[in-house]
């Protein structure tokens, strides 16, 4: 059974006199009782600002809101705040206000390439469907932080439908992300409703799912969103740990529900100066995701949104992160380093060089080590001529999915895919006799 923390005990005793363990274990209870104001957070945590410092942050919630989950709340360590990673990106920062000339309300032009409202149709097969504008927590870091706690923004009904439509009518969309805000802040019934509509259209062959809950609400994994989930596969869930911190007992159990009900699991980090620039850290960050059966799939290099130069290191720190994990540990364990390209070029890899040099004969090659070695090109490989007319190719383009079509024997009794029950010679008396009567 679940137990309190004592940090989370007073906290929830704080809130309400009467505050029981099911309380703290409903998700709905965590968003209701949402840390919004100074005032709260100092109360909570014991944390006192100077009277200049708490004008100074209350400027910056007017402009960008604050929002933590009590659950959140209770990972800071108060006795250390200044330093620590659940508080830099949960709490309000006065360096939010200084916004630089490089930075922008929307970096990645998601709006610009938005041919109905919510969706933004950027790469050719996939588009970002954003769902909800509402989240768990307000992450500092956010890239979205435009939108996000905009209550005049959030999705209505009829503009859900709007994308649905427009993903309808666009047959070349096989990859559908929901995103927001956060999609799992949406009842279960409406999520319900917004991936039956989309796994009815068949062109949809993916649905992905960007979620931070389980880093910041994990009581949000219910048994009836696992069954919700499991009624629309494939389904693939992104979610957001940045540090190892954010790995709990709670985290783990939502993880471990997610995978076990057979939803792939990924997980994207931004990097943050302050928070995971080393490569420690990271490094014990992606082999414990992998421990839970997450895999690292992104780490982001912080985006040029309104705020945010003091989450911002330079690149060469990412790469220096890169460097400290590719050979040092499990090659799946390796997230991809990329940058969101400012004004809507999409995700660009940024990857450490290990090819040195070439020419038509040779490659030459470094490994994480630093030993410099050579790839022999084949002699008598010849590319083929293309005319680009793949309907009517009669080289080696064959993308069919493979059919067991031609399965014999014990064969065909063992194959999945083919309804044959039984073997019978040829000559079989009761058989012919069977034929016979029906004749």
């Amino acid at each position: 059974m679940a137990i309190f923390t004592k940090n989370q005990q007073e906290i929830a005793t704080s809130i309400e006199s009467e505050s029981k363990l099911s309380h703290w274990l409903d998700w709905k209870w965590q968003v209701k009782h949402a840390i919004k104001s100074i005032e709260q957070f100092e109360l909570l945590t014991g944390i006192q600002f100077s009277d200049k410092e708490r004008k100074a942050l209350q400027k910056t919630i007017d402009h960008f809101p604050l929002s933590i989950t009590p659950y959140y709340l209770s990972l800071i360590d108060k006795n250390n705040y200044q330093n620590d990673p659940i508080f830099k990106q949960a709490f309000a920062d006065i360096r939010e206000l200084h916004i630089s000339k490089d930075e922008m309300k929307d970096p990645l032009a998601e709006d610009h390439d938005s041919p109905v409202p919510g969706i933004t149709h950027r790469y050719p097969d996939r588009v970002l469907f954003l769902i909800s504008n509402v989240c768990a927590m307000y992450c500092r870091h956010c890239t979205r932080k435009r939108k996000v706690g905009d209550t005049d923004n959030i999705p209505s009904k009829s503009q859900i439908q709007l994308g649905l439509d427009y993903i309808k009518k666009t047959p070349q969309i096989r990859d559908v992300l929901l995103s927001g805000g956060d999609p799992f802040l949406l009842s279960d019934s409406y999520l319900d409703w917004i991936l039956t509509e989309l796994r009815a259209i068949p062109h949809v062959q993916v649905i992905r799912i960007g979620t931070r809950t389980p880093v910041v609400l994990p009581y949000r994994i219910t048994e009836n969103l696992i069954s919700v989930l499991k009624k629309h596969h494939p389904i693939w869930i992104n979610t957001h740990f940045n540090h190892v911190k954010e790995l709990t007992d709670s985290s783990r159990k939502a993880l471990t529900m997610l995978a076990d009900a057979g939803i792939p699991l990924g997980n994207q980090s931004v990097l943050l100066a302050g928070v995971n620039d080393c490569p420690r850290i990271m490094k014990e960050l992606v082999q414990r995701l992998v421990k839970n059966r997450v895999r690292p799939y992104y780490m982001y290099q912080c985006d040029l949104s309104e705020g945010l130069s003091h989450f911002r290191t330079p690149v060469g720190k990412g790469i220096e992160i890169i460097e400290s994990l590719i050979g040092h540990t499990s090659g799946f364990a390796v997230p991809t380093y990329v940058i969101d390209a400012p004004g809507g070029g999409g995700k660009i890899p940024i990857m450490p060089n290990y090819l040195i040099s070439w020419n038509t004969n040779k490659v030459i090659l470094r490994n994480y080590e630093g030993v410099i070695t050579s790839y022999k090109e084949p002699s008598n490989y010849k590319d083929r001529e293309c005319d680009r007319n793949c309907k009517n190719c009669n080289l080696e383009l064959n993308i069919k999915e493979g059919e067991e079509v031609n399965a014999i024997g014990i064969e065909k009794l063992l194959s999945d895919s083919n309804d044959t029950i039984s073997l019978i010679p040829s000559n079989n008396e009761r058989i012919q006799r069977r034929e016979h009567s029906n004749d």
